[in-house]
């Protein structure tokens, strides 16, 4: 039996410690892993919250700014008990809870700043867990974007944990324009401040821009015996220079990436998705469940500041379910710049397609909480356009009705590494529209599966999002035939964990399954 320990900011198997895709893919892999008959361990930060629950298993001390540590290990329950994967969290007074999902910190003055203070006592807890073999005998680590890097790192200089240089260590890239940028020194939140005695190569660490910072993404890149993007397309784009908003490409790292590709150790697989035992919504619940969200939020005290409008936006949602529109578009996505800046940057390309709709009786949903200056955006249009409904929050119930009730769900992503909204709405045998880019290219086919928009400058981009709109609603409105077929296709995809994780056996983990 093969022995793997996942490290991670996020797992979505544990209650409470999700912020995005990563946290999907942490909790379904391991799950594919244990069917193989293999074990494995998934250990994340408690953010001061996710270890009361839990079974404290020991302490871990390590040395840091030439200080002792003292870190808590404690194995805790996941939402769902499956046999051979046990799950951990890490507690220290200094790896706080952030603002964004309870887990990252947003550090306008100093990017980064927080997190990676809290980031580099985890990791080097996982580092000295490891070597007292609280995991068991590991044959594979797999660690996830830059805030698990470190762990390259110590395993490379550091003299106490040379012990992993016998176990296998891959990096999974989800999001490569989140670099983990910090000084290496004369900072608080600096390499040389947490290993002051730490000797390691400039060149190992160091970004190309800011000659004097560490990049956490690129060590990963340069250090981990496999690196891995979630999808073949996302590879493809990430080893040619960016040029944006035209195109978003390696964001500085592409060289390493040509390095590690000419090195044999760059793969692109494709993130899969579930397709058995999943949450399943009710239908004709699309209205209700966004007035129940609407009215649980307004008893936050955190929404308080923009309960006018949620309630301006629960009247519209009433006045809905008296008189249902003909057509629904939607999106559900966190309200940043890769996933709007189409919209933010053109709101009057925004401003046509809801005029668009208007012309049919339809709708645009968009269900998200985000960057602020995204949501007093959304807000702003919410109250221009009667036609347009912002629930600026998170609720599983209305996502999942929306998932399931939408007539054509839009991603008008800047880039995309994977995306998994697209594969939950084409579950559902609901059509996507999609910029041609990363993940979406690799699952979306134009006109068969869903719809498709690309060009080469931005104007193009623009122009072509409308006209492959238009013709959307044309194909709904004036071919239900065709419409029809659109979406059984969509229905009938299937992107598999099974088939991924295949993939992670042959290629990232050079091992045999054993199950």
């Amino acid at each position: 039996m093969n022995r793997f320990l996942f490290v991670s900011a996020e797992n979505d198997a544990i209650a409470g410690c999700k912020a995005g895709g990563m946290g999907d893919v942490v909790r379904d892999v391991p799950r594919q892993i244990a069917e193989r008959g293999d074990a494995v361990a998934v250990v994340v930060p408690s953010y001061g919250r996710l270890h009361p629950k839990g079974t404290y298993q020991g302490s871990l001390v390590v040395g840091l700014r030439n200080q002792e540590y003292e870190l808590e290990l404690y194995q805790v329950p996941p939402k769902k008990e499956l046999k051979g994967i046990t799950h951990y969290v890490l507690h220290h007074p200094e790896i706080e809870a952030g603002d964004i999902a309870h887990i990252y910190h947003n550090d306008p003055e100093e990017p980064f700043y927080t997190d990676f203070i809290k980031f580099t006592i985890f990791c080097t807890g996982v580092a000295q867990a490891v070597v007292q073999g609280a995991f068991g005998k590991l044959q594979v680590i797999h660690l996830h974007d830059w805030h698990t890097s470190l762990l390259l790192l110590l395993r490379q200089y550091h003299p106490a944990f040379a012990a992993l240089q016998s176990i296998r260590m891959v990096y999974s890239i989800h999001n490569l324009a989140i670099q983990g940028i910090r000084p290496l020194a004369e900072n608080y939140a600096s390499l040389e401040n947490w290993f002051p005695t730490l000797n390691y190569p400039a060149e190992a660490v160091r970004d190309y821009r800011y000659t004097d910072c560490i990049n956490l993404m690129a060590v990963g890149i340069r250090l981990a015996d496999a690196v891995h993007t979630v999808s073949p397309s996302y590879m493809a784009d990430i080893m040619k220079p960016s040029n944006p908003p035209e195109f978003i490409g390696g964001e500085g790292l592409e060289a390493d990436l040509q390095a590690a590709h000419r090195e044999g150790r760059l793969f692109g697989i494709l993130n899969g998705c579930n397709y058995g035992n999943i949450r399943e919504a009710q239908a004709g619940k699309l209205y209700a469940n966004t007035i129940r969200a609407i009215f649980r939020w307004l008893q936050e005290e955190s929404k308080k500041y923009k309960a006018d409008f949620l309630a301006h936006t629960g009247e519209k949602v009433i006045g809905l379910m008296e008189a249902p529109p003909a057509f629904v578009c939607s999106s559900v996505a966190r309200l940043t710049e890769q996933k709007f800046y189409f919209f933010k940057n053109s709101p009057e390309v925004f401003r046509g397609l809801l005029a668009r709709l208007e012309e049919v009786n339809g709708i645009f949903m968009l269900l998200g909480t985000g960057a602020p200056e995204y949501e007093q955006l959304f807000r702003q249009m919410s109250f221009d356009h009667p036609n347009f409904i912002f629930t600026n929050g998170q609720s599983e119930d209305l996502i999942d009705s929306i998932y399931l009730e939408t007539d054509l769900y839009l991603m008008p992503s800047l880039f995309e590494p994977c995306g998994i909204s697209q594969m939950l709405s084409m579950r559902n045998g609901n059509p996507v529209l999609a910029h041609a880019t990363g993940g979406l290219k690799d699952t979306i086919r134009h006109m068969e599966t869903g719809f498709l928009f690309g060009g080469d400058t931005y104007p193009a981009k623009l122009k072509d999002f409308q006209v492959v709109f238009d013709h959307a609603l044309d194909v709904f409105f004036n071919q239900p035939d065709q419409w029809a077929a659109i979406r059984e296709n969509a229905r009938g995809m299937r992107f598999t964990w099974a088939e991924s994780v295949d993939g992670y056996y042959r290629d990232l983990y050079a091992l045999q399954p054993e199950g």
